[in-house]
């Protein structure tokens, strides 16, 4: 494959099913890594810079910061779903009209968000027990991060449509750019300028707009693809309620999703800052362990969209089934890997050996979930891009709410005793793990009911 190619739109609807999904999955997996770094930076600069608590601070933060973006989630999987499915059928009229209305959408989304998370930043922060001894560095981190909430908004939906249409590669470039901005400027405002959490908090909104900035200007030269001009930005109010049907289902679920871990959060908080920082570093592996299932579910809602636009449900099936199959050996190599050298990626965010001794237990309890959240995350990719992002939610909603919750909270109560007055710190992450694991299977028997093929575009307008 030639580079200049590597940058043009991908036609998922012909060649090797398992081979479509793997060269578009592997630049977005490398590009979900980097923006995985974006945190961890964050994490790292900040933990060996200022210490544990601030540590504590930015990880405090960012279940807070997820449940504001919910609204964005949304609009870029109703994005991603229609214009995978416009670019698969061939309709460029279409496809330039969803485009104009994301734009449009995002930039109401992005001035309701940036009202709203100034005024609930605080009350939050002590609904959830955090800690005084960080709770102005959390609310100092979230408020900065609100003022740039464009950026990772744009940045975001805008890949969605890059992808929708079969581009990784540029999205992924873009990326590798802004990381390098913000590792840059983290180490600079952090350690150089002693600015603290809101120099980390800064470092990633200015790279988070600089990403933005180049992914319109790529779409902006697509013109052989679709139509990006002014007429196209006043919202059409087909493509508005299709997109705001097809993406309400991701952005509750993201939304029920951020506010469970809020809930679990302040069960965390409770058991101090040491199980706080602990999570903090555990997440930050987590999140690059959980790179790859994103990654193939993305890729799994890309491909089923372009493959059920052109009416090939053949094809949805037959990739599905590979794409689900590679998903969960890459999770199960990751695993592996987490179980040798678990400790060693634990020490790069701090030298504390009790706080590296503690995280690695914790990562212990997930580590075999990994797998079965590959087959969630690429079978409910699959039902997303055929319309169906319906049966997702609920799935979603039952595991992280009727199952997680209460299985936490039941742990913490029925292990408590006078030496632990909040129950065992461990109930936090076992719940997580059998969600993960029944999830697995409620995904499978409904991507085996196949009420999902009924779901196209084509077939609701």
């Amino acid at each position: 494959m030639k580079v200049k190619e590597m940058f043009n739109p991908s036609d998922m609807t012909v060649g090797k099913p398992w081979e479509k999904i793997v060269i578009f999955t592997v630049p977005m997996l490398i590009g979900n890594i980097a923006q995985q770094l974006y945190n961890t930076v964050d994490s790292i600069v900040v933990g060996n810079f200022i210490g544990d608590n601030a540590l504590a601070a930015v990880g405090s933060a960012n279940p807070i910061l997820n449940l504001l973006l919910v609204l964005f989630m949304g609009i870029s999987v109703g994005a991603n779903v229609m214009v995978s499915q416009y670019f698969g059928a061939r309709q460029r009229e279409e496809l330039s009209k969803t485009i104009g209305t994301c734009i449009t959408l995002t930039a109401i989304a992005t001035v309701i968000i940036m009202a709203v998370g100034s005024l609930i930043t605080m009350p939050l922060l002590r609904f959830l027990n955090t800690p005084e001894s960080i709770i102005d560095w959390c609310a100092s981190y979230l408020r900065i991060l609100l003022l740039g909430i464009g950026g990772v908004a744009y940045y975001n939906i805008l890949c969605g449509i890059l992808r929708g249409i079969g581009d990784s590669f540029s999205a992924l470039l873009y990326l590798l750019i802004a990381t390098v901005i913000n590792t840059i400027l983290d180490v600079w405002f952090v350690a150089g300028l002693n600015m603290g959490v809101a120099g980390a908090a800064l470092a990633t909104v200015i790279a988070q707009v600089t990403s933005s900035i180049l992914c319109l200007w790529k779409l902006c030269r697509m013109t052989q693809y679709f139509d990006l001009k002014i007429c196209y930005l006043k919202p059409g109010r087909r493509y508005s309620i299709d997109m705001i049907r097809l993406g309400l289902p991701s952005g509750l679920t993201q939304a029920i999703f951020s506010m469970a871990l809020v809930v679990v959060q302040s069960l965390t908080n409770s058991f101090g800052e040491m199980v706080i920082a602990a999570n903090v570093i555990l997440m930050r592996v987590d999140g690059f362990a959980m790179m790859p299932n994103f990654s193939f579910g993305t890729a799994m809602t890309t491909y089923a969209g372009q493959n059920v636009g052109a009416n090939r449900y053949d094809r949805v099936t037959q990739g599905a089934r590979q794409g689900t199959f590679i998903a969960a050996g890459t999770s199960a190599v990751i695993t592996l890997l987490i179980l040798l050298f678990g400790k060693p990626l634990m020490g790069i965010f701090t030298d504390t050996r009790e706080l590296v001794n503690l995280s690695y237990q914790l990562m212990m309890i997930l580590a075999v979930g990994y797998i079965a959240m590959g087959v969630t995350q690429s079978l409910s990719g699959v039902m997303r891009g055929a319309g169906d992002t319906m049966t997702p939610m609920w799935i979603s909603i039952v595991t992280t709410v009727i199952i997680r919750i209460p299985i936490a909270y039941g742990i913490s109560y029925l292990t408590r005793t006078p030496e632990l007055p909040h129950g065992h710190y461990t109930c936090v992450w076992v719940s997580l793990l059998i969600s993960w694991v029944l999830g697995a299977l409620i995904t499978t028997f409904f991507y085996r009911r196949g009420n999902w093929k009924t779901k196209g575009l084509h077939q609701n307008n």
